[in-house]
């Protein structure tokens, strides 16, 4: 089998399901870390808010999403960014459901979804309500890799798009918030789902 028959294979509605049900729930996932990871996590969970506006937007999605996370609970990525996927999760009213999976106990799946030639984490799978395969998300929203450019490649890097630092983690909520209601567009117009489910 080929490279991309078998990547496609790896994303097919059975696999992802069963990959699905393997995951953990946020609280039960962070609590797979030590002490000071759980902290962490709880730390970023803390600060995180969504604004009025969005979640009216999540409130009023209407097709479930299942959204399942290639994560570690070690990760800085993961710790700054997975939090704001429980508050999505939350703010919905059922349509996001979310899980984890730990990138290293889930080679099957990680294996499959490197990014930039890597093994990196956070990665987000989004699916229909049928399992179906809609996006892949990840390492880092767009926020956060212009914060991280202005960091560490600074004047090298001059593209008049860097968040500043204080308003990065906003930013970058607002990022996951939107790829979050990308997915949601793309299944309310899918001619497919529209017919299958008579709206």
């Amino acid at each position: 089998m080929g490279q991309a028959r078998l990547w496609w294979w790896m994303m097919e509605s059975a696999f992802l399901a069963v990959k699905f049900g393997e995951g953990l729930g946020y609280g039960a996932y962070v609590g797979t870390g030590t002490e000071e990871q759980r902290r962490r996590w709880g730390a970023v969970h803390a600060a995180v808010g969504l604004t009025g506006g969005q979640q009216g937007l999540l409130g009023g999605f209407t097709r479930r999403m299942h959204v399942l996370t290639v994560s570690g609970v070690w990760c800085g990525d993961c710790v700054e960014q997975v939090p704001m996927l429980d508050h999505i999760e939350q703010a919905s009213g059922g349509k996001v459901v979310h899980r984890l999976v730990d990138r290293d106990l889930h080679k099957d799946l990680s294996g499959r979804l490197r990014v930039c030639g890597g093994d990196r984490v956070p990665v987000v799978v989004v699916m229909s309500e049928d399992f179906d395969f809609c996006a892949l998300l990840g390492d880092r929203s767009l926020s956060r890799y212009r914060a991280k450019a202005e960091r560490e490649l600074g004047a090298a890097c001059a593209t008049g798009l860097v968040v500043p630092a204080g308003e990065e983690l906003a930013a970058t909520l607002a990022d996951w918030v939107d790829e979050m209601e990308r997915v949601q567009l793309m299944l309310r117009l899918s001619p497919r789902y529209r017919k299958k489910y008579g709206d």
